[in-house]
């Protein structure tokens, strides 16, 4: 079953155009699908004509939030309550054609296990939308190591499996492809089309870019030393400590030579000083970094990997007895 999650907030007038669109391209692809649309507290009509099309239609799903969480909390609002083997997502505001979910859906078939959409021919304005963009999305394919064009779009097809694997919090829903990538997930890039905003506008702006930039910094953390928070710590610690010591021995020496530190050497005691007490304390936030990484796994039963599948010639034998 193929499920469709639509994050809205304040859509009215799009929500009766889209499901029309969804629903002609889903009937067309004869596979049972759900949709659901998550809510985040519009403050428009949005809820109560989706709350009109459930009465007709029982594959529809509205999801409404007490308050306005953030696009990334519907996501996973919505992505909890899916009951579909694949999951595609996109916006509410008509801006991704409902028509490109087949080719989504073809790349899975390949084998893939994410396959990410990709606006190459964009519509948005060139110096508030498209520039900070393709800025942004350079820094997080080097953050992230995922050879992607556009982490921003919200047009992306998964297998289920995969996205059980991923907790979203904060604004990481753009960073999901990476995120899996941790877990070894596959993952794919199909161009889409991207269209003018039918109605209403853009909920993000310019100074979204700025909020890019420490989900970069924390994906970059969270992929390359999640598992292992001292080598991150530890490192800058290591450099702290002995650069403090050298320093704190280099004056020690020179008192011991007769010389008066404080009038001769002032600012190098407390920069000796301050790194030596910086590095203890980048050593201690790796030691505590590393107890909650063991008590997250642990307390959880979460595991620090994913397996695809297990084959032996034992199940093998036990196939072929049952058949």
């Amino acid at each position: 079953m193929i499920s469709i999650v639509i994050p809205i907030h304040n859509e009215e007038p799009a929500i009766l155009p889209l499901y029309d669109r969804l629903t002609l391209v889903l009937e067309g692809m004869r596979k049972p699908y759900e949709i659901l649309f998550v809510d985040d507290a519009s403050t428009d009509r949005s809820f109560e004509l989706l709350a009109n099309l459930v009465e007709t239609d029982n594959r529809l799903k509205v999801i409404r939030l007490r308050r306005n969480f953030g696009q990334t909390a519907a996501l996973a609002a919505g992505f909890d309550e899916a009951q579909g083997e694949v999951i595609v997502s996109l916006d509410g505001d008509l801006q991704h054609e409902p028509e490109d979910i087949p080719v989504l859906l073809a790349k899975l078939d390949e084998g893939f296990d994410i396959a990410s959409g990709w606006r190459k021919e964009r519509v948005d304005n060139a110096v508030t939308r498209k520039l900070p963009s393709r800025i942004a999305n350079w820094m997080m394919a080097k953050a992230s190591g995922i050879r992607l064009h556009d982490f921003g779009t919200t047009f992306k097809a998964y297998r289920a499996e995969i996205l059980k694997e991923i907790n979203l919090y904060g604004e990481l829903h753009r960073f999901i492809p990476a995120l899996a990538s941790f877990y070894g997930a596959r993952v794919a890039e199909v161009p889409i089309r991207n269209v003018p905003r039918s109605a209403g506008a853009s909920h993000y702006g310019l100074s979204r870019t700025f909020r890019v930039l420490y989900d970069i910094i924390t994906i970059k953390f969270l992929l390359s030393y999640f598992t292992r928070p001292m080598h991150f710590f530890g490192s800058i610690g290591l450099l702290g400590t002995a650069a403090g010591s050298l320093i704190m021995f280099f004056l020690f020496a020179r008192k011991l030579m007769g010389h008066e530190i404080y009038l001769e050497h002032g600012p190098l005691l407390v920069a000796g000083a301050l790194l030596l007490l910086a590095g203890l304390m980048m050593f201690s936030t790796g030691l505590l970094g590393e107890v909650l990484m063991r008590t997250y796994f642990e307390s959880q039963g979460r595991r620090i990997y994913a397996v695809r599948e297990i084959r032996s010639k034992r199940e093998q034998r036990a196939t072929d007895g049952a058949r």
